[in-house]
């Protein structure tokens, strides 16, 4: 038996309204440290988006590393790997890889060939038990970069693009298959595959060339496991054994209500998989006020008196984050200014502020309408309302046909 712990999207580096999200960060990655420890684990998976940017601070880069030691020293023996996701500087993560040979630390940030197949050395990674005995391998691949796709092979219905996906991962696969048959085979990646839900807002739609999601059925029927990256919802896709991991916290407000964590994998000797999600306890609360609907700005202060009875912190890096939506019957102008007033007095950190309004205006504008129906200048005109909760002026349209002129 073999288990494997699998993370993802960690997006380390990244702030929330200016505020780092490093003592969250510090807290998830504690736990997942415990996590790995107290189950054994033979395996660590860590499925891509590593930091939130491509050009990583040197902060976010110091808690990668004292991660990865920490995980090092909780299990002398276990393989460590992480694969580059979108986020990723795929360069940035393969360059200390002399230090992490050291420590037995894998890092692929770009897939390696040599002469047109895939450099196993470098892809293929064995997992071996307790008493040293190899009982599965890790073929680890990272986010698909345009230069890493087959694009010469000809399709003659679908996306070619996701064709090409479908081919990289079939040739990977018949490469091993073709070395290593004996054991079970667990998969890496970190794209959309198709059915899987998203966060509204949080993660980008990565296929190249504008296709946006590969079926479940890119992966053959007969590995063991698919430990993918890129989705912040935990969740399984097309199978039990296809699955995201999820992101180690929060990343916007739609994501609150997720159970952030890690899952925990058993793979016996025929390849069946038995899967366990671990929760982690969040280290800062996200607030969303109110829980449904909206309120309005006299109600907000007597609101956020009885949400914050209850809570104390010894400094304002600790106080909640506040997730606001206000209903409001006439321009926005000055309302933010209010609202900082009044949420200054209390423990919290306002985050996100919506607006609701409330006239038969905005209630035609919510009309639900197809896309292709709507005029450009219109689309413009309602989100500019929604964000500034007031009517576009004549500079702004100006702009706004200019830019569209030239698109």
């Amino acid at each position: 038996m073999i288990r494997l712990l699998h993370t993802a999207d960690w997006h380390l580096g990244a702030t929330l309204h200016g505020w780092s999200r490093e003592i969250e960060h510090r807290a998830a990655l504690a736990q997942l440290v415990k996590i790995a420890q107290a189950q054994a684990v033979h395996g660590v998976i860590i499925a891509g988006d590593v930091f939130d940017s491509l050009n990583p601070s040197a902060e976010a880069q110091r808690l990668l590393y004292e991660t990865l030691r920490d995980l090092r020293a909780a299990c002398p023996n276990a393989a460590i790997v992480l694969i580059a996701g979108n986020h990723d500087p795929a360069a940035r993560l393969e360059a200390p890889r002399a230090l992490f040979d050291f420590i037995h630390v894998v890092s692929i940030g770009v897939i390696s060939r040599e002469q047109d197949e895939l450099n196993l050395r470098h892809h293929l990674i064995p997992l071996y038990d307790e008493l040293g005995q190899l009982r599965a391998s890790i073929l680890a691949l990272p986010y698909p970069r345009a230069a890493d796709l087959p694009l010469g092979s000809s399709v003659t219905q679908g996306s070619p693009l996701v064709e090409a996906v479908r081919v990289l991962y079939r040739d990977a696969i018949q490469t091993v298959r073709r070395q290593n048959s004996a054991h079970p085979l667990i998969l890496t990646g970190h794209l959309h595959i198709a059915g899987g839900l998203e966060s509204e807002g949080a993660e980008r739609r990565i296929l190249i060339g504008g296709e946006h999601a590969a079926p479940s059925d890119i992966f053959p029927d007969d590995v063991a496991y698919v430990a993918l990256g890129h989705l912040h919802r935990p969740q399984s896709v097309g199978r039990a054994n296809i699955r995201y991991a999820g992101s180690l916290i929060p990343m916007s407000k739609t994501e609150i209500c997720y159970e952030h964590g890690v899952s925990l994998v058993e793979i016996d000797a025929t390849g069946a998989s038995h899967i366990v999600h671990m929760p982690f306890n969040r280290r800062i609360d996200h607030l969303r006020l109110p829980i449904s609907g909206s309120l309005t700005v006299s109600q907000l202060e007597a609101e956020l008196s009885h949400l914050c009875k209850d809570i104390h912190v010894s400094a304002l890096e600790l106080a909640p984050f506040l997730h606001l939506t206000l209903l409001i019957d006439g321009p926005a102008t000055g309302i933010k200014a209010e609202v900082d007033a009044i949420c200054d007095k209390f423990p919290v950190r306002l985050v996100s502020l919506n607006f609701e309004r409330q006239s038969p205006a905005s209630a035609a504008l919510s009309a639900p309408q197809r896309l292709a129906d709507c005029a450009p200048e219109a689309l413009f005109r309602r989100a500019f309302v929604k964000t500034h909760g007031v009517e576009p002026n004549a500079e702004h349209l100006k702009c706004f046909d200019s830019l569209a002129q030239e698109s």
